[in-house]
């Protein structure tokens, strides 16, 4: 028997990376899965990938900033399924460089998904998950929450902001004794395709254009910083993600759980 007979998932942000690998890790163990992204192209065949390996998923579109649009898919899952038993908010930026060039805009947009996403998400799938007896709420935060960033203190806010909801809502939730368990997971340098799209403040690039893309090398990266030597791959944060929602968690809530080869 797999170990989320029954259960009813949304993973944010599922359309590729860590969110796919969730969304593919969860469906294996039986769950039935929500995948949500703004990507539709490849959120939809990240879902027919899924059902094609004999799991059960549905997209759909979804800002995580928007308040709206987290009431209509909340609204959908209950429709469709009746219950919300796991919850992933996993959605989110990063924009790297100076906080000096970093625009209020670009501070605003990265807090929209980063951490308003969260709270949303948290506001509208709580009363759901209670309405079906409890489940687990799970947010991925970063290493950098721990430790702080020289190359990206907005985002390091955005994430220290999620460890401290996290454990507010998770003495919410055990204060109310609603069944609901609530954790994060810490995740440091994994080889996603996240690394090509870091954000930065504009920089000046060969013969004076201005760009906001800054490339990475994950395994550069990691040779340097990661006490192990390389970089995480998406499934080993969804091995977490597995573990807090499924039953063989069932005693732990508010706990911060670092998967980062020893960085933090």
């Amino acid at each position: 028997m797999a170990k989320l007979d029954g259960k009813v998932a949304l993973v944010t942000g599922g359309a590729s990376g860590i969110g796919l690998a969730c969304a593919q890790r969860l469906a294996k163990e039986g769950a039935t899965v929500t995948l949500s992204d703004i990507d539709t192209a490849l959120g939809e065949a990240a879902v027919a990938g899924i059902v094609r390996d004999g799991g059960k998923a549905i997209f759909l579109s979804h800002d995580v900033a928007d308040e709206a649009n987290w009431i209509s898919v909340i609204a959908e899952i209950r429709s469709r399924f009746g219950r919300l038993d796991i919850l992933v908010n996993n959605a989110g930026i990063a924009i790297a460089g100076p906080i000096t060039d970093l625009s209020l805009a670009d501070w605003r947009r990265q807090m929209g998904i980063n951490l308003d996403g969260v709270f949303l998400g948290t506001k509208h799938g709580l009363p759901l998950m209670r309405a079906g007896g409890g489940g687990s709420l799970i947010n991925i935060a970063s290493t950098v929450a721990l430790s702080g960033s020289g190359n990206m203190p907005s985002y390091a806010a955005t994430k220290g902001g999620v460890r401290a909801f996290t454990k507010s809502i998770a003495l919410q939730c055990a204060a109310q004794k609603d069944g609901v368990r609530v954790n994060a997971i810490f995740p440091g340098i994994i080889d996603t395709p996240v690394y090509g799209k870091f954000e930065g403040a504009p920089q000046h690039g060969p013969g004076g254009v201005n760009t906001k893309h800054i490339t990475r090398d994950p395994e550069a990266l990691a040779a340097k910083v990661v006490p192990i030597g390389v970089p995480g791959a998406p499934e080993d944060i969804a091995a977490g993600v597995l573990y807090l929602a499924s039953d063989e968690s069932r005693y732990v809530t508010g706990a911060e759980l670092v998967v980062a080869g020893g960085l933090a």
